[in-house]
């Protein structure tokens, strides 16, 4: 991007020097020009230039840009001095003027050459404090200049060119302290390729536009490039797991080493706080340049757990850092959906089970998954195709597995490979449900009008359609109600005698009753008419 600026910025000042040194020839008898190319200074005082028109007939300019003022812009037969002049440019500006006389026109090219400004330089902190102010999508004005270290790594893509990481001032990956670099180009504005190299570690500027996405400071997608690294003296080449590359430690812990190459004096590790109880370091050992961290990690008897290892090294009164994810394989926490939804962002693997809702994009697997207590946003079951592949739709049952996570204010579950479970649940009418043999494994979904509420604490009622009766022992909020969860839901809903209820549960008989059993309320519609105002 950078390039081609400043190459089009040259071609108009090679523009401007050959056309003052070679005055335009008398193409036109009608009207002439001493110079058809004007170039205007750019400072706070005076920026115009003056040239002779010379016309055998009255003569005018029918437009010109609001920056550029022309006087005069008209005239008769003869010689005029036609002064072009400017205010002082933000940035280099060009236009075309046409003269027109007898039917004639004549060209005139003017350029105003903006000054060249170097980008004010930030730190991350300050570049943040920027974005927070704008509107959600807003770029801020000009170009800024980040100064950061790099602590995460995205995607640096040499399919697409660009990079993605986050920059800190410290170069710790901590919510709220760090700046994404978003789809930038490499140095210079070039594409980045095979072989460009960027570490955890690094320092780097970052030279272009910022703005605010959602709630996230950013870089401008492909507007931004990195202007200048600073290789970092140490870095984490691998952690090395029972003798593999690998960073997930197994459930029942154990040691494991990081390898560092380092060129700085010394290293030093830190282990961040909400990880000391389970991670401890055994040793270090150093030989020239390569370095060896020992560590061991406590059994996980919880969910999944993470740290972020952080090592660092000395030169010149100055510090350097790299740091390396770790994981530790946990117990998968069985929740309900509010539960989950209440979770912290992280590793922690969850277990919900409940009913599906909505299928928000099938070919992803986006789904939502109810249960008694709420609603949890699925994005994404497996890869692109492997939903459909199941059959699963609104009203089945599934248990799914996953990471609590959030984007953009959203909470959702990540990771999930497959469905841990599905009951699938068949809509059938009242007739149909009474027909089908007992059975508590096959699950189905009712619709009827409410005819008499027998118990309104536990929701045992009677609905009918078409001219069938149907039994329902128990409307439960949600999958997975007990105990006192399941009490008082019918006026909680506002459910009563004429609405539309639609059941899902299991069929059962008790002595010569026909039963709905399982209690999963789905939804229902009221029998009141709406009334607007």
């Amino acid at each position: 991007m950078k390039i081609v600026k400043i190459l089009t910025a040259f071609a108009a000042v090679c523009a401007l020097v050959i056309g003052c040194a070679k005055e335009t020839p008398n193409v036109w008898n009608e009207i002439q020009v001493s110079s058809s190319y004007i170039g205007l200074t750019n400072g706070e005082g005076s920026n115009s230039k003056t040239i002779t028109v010379k016309a055998t007939d009255s003569w005018n300019i029918n437009s010109m840009p609001q920056w550029l003022s022309i006087s005069p812009s008209s005239g008769g037969a003869g010689e005029t001095a036609v002064t072009f002049s400017a205010e002082k440019a933000p940035q280099t500006r060009d236009a075309v003027i046409k003269i027109v006389c007898a039917g004639r026109e004549q060209s005139i090219n003017v350029l105003q050459q903006a000054e060249k400004v170097e980008p004010k330089t930030l730190s991350v902190a300050e570049a943040i404090e920027i974005c927070s102010a704008l509107a959600d999508k807003d770029v801020a004005p000009g170009d800024y200049r980040v100064k950061g270290i790099v602590c995460s790594l995205v995607d640096l893509s040499v399919q697409y060119g660009n990079v993605t990481f986050w920059i800190s001032d410290d170069g710790k990956n901590e919510s709220g302290k760090n700046f994404e670099v978003y789809r930038a180009l490499w140095l210079n504005g070039a594409a980045f390729k095979a072989g460009d190299n960027l570490d955890i570690g690094d320092e780097v500027i970052i030279e272009g536009k910022i703005m605010k996405y959602g709630t996230t400071p950013e870089t401008k997608e492909k507007e931004a490039y990195v202007y200048q690294i600073n290789k970092s003296l140490i870095k984490c080449d691998s952690l090395v797991v029972d003798g593999v590359k690998s960073n997930v430690l197994p459930i029942e812990g154990g040691d494991f080493e990081a390898v560092l190459t380092c060129k700085g004096n010394g290293v030093s590790v830190v282990i961040p706080d909400n990880a000391k109880s389970w991670l401890s370091v055994t040793g270090i050992t150093t030989a020239g340049s390569a370095a060896t961290v020992s560590f061991h990690a406590a059994r996980n008897d919880g969910g999944d757990r993470s740290a972020e290892l952080t090592f660092s090294t000395t030169s010149a009164g100055r510090e350097y850092n790299a740091s390396a994810a770790v994981s530790q394989t946990g117990a998968i926490i069985e929740c309900t959906a509010a539960e989950f939804n209440a979770a912290p962002v992280g590793d922690t693997q969850y277990r919900v089970t409940g009913v599906v809702t909505s299928v928000a994009n099938a070919g992803y697997g986006n789904i939502y998954v109810k249960d008694w207590s709420g609603e949890v946003y699925v994005y994404g079951v497996g890869a692109k195709g492997d939903f459909e592949k199941t059959g699963v739709k609104v009203g089945d049952i599934v248990t799914v597995v996953g990471k609590r996570a959030e984007y953009k204010g959203t909470i959702e579950m990540t990771g999930v490979a497959a469905f841990e479970s599905v009951t699938h649940v068949k809509e059938v009418t009242i007739a149909e449900f009474n027909a089908a043999p007992d059975s508590k494994t096959d699950f189905y979904k009712v619709t009827g009008v409410i005819t008499t509420i027998d118990n309104p604490t536990y929701g045992n009622l009677h609905m009918a359609a078409d001219g069938a009766e149907l039994y329902v022992y128990g409307c439960y909020p949600g999958y997975g109600a007990s105990g006192d969860n399941r009490k008082n839901f019918l006026n909680a809903a506002g459910i009563k005698v004429g609405d539309s209820l639609t059941m899902i549960g299991y069929k059962d008989t008790y002595n010569g009753t026909i039963e709905l059993c399982g209690g999963i309320y789905f939804s229902h519609a009221s029998s009141e008419p709406i009334i607007y105002d």
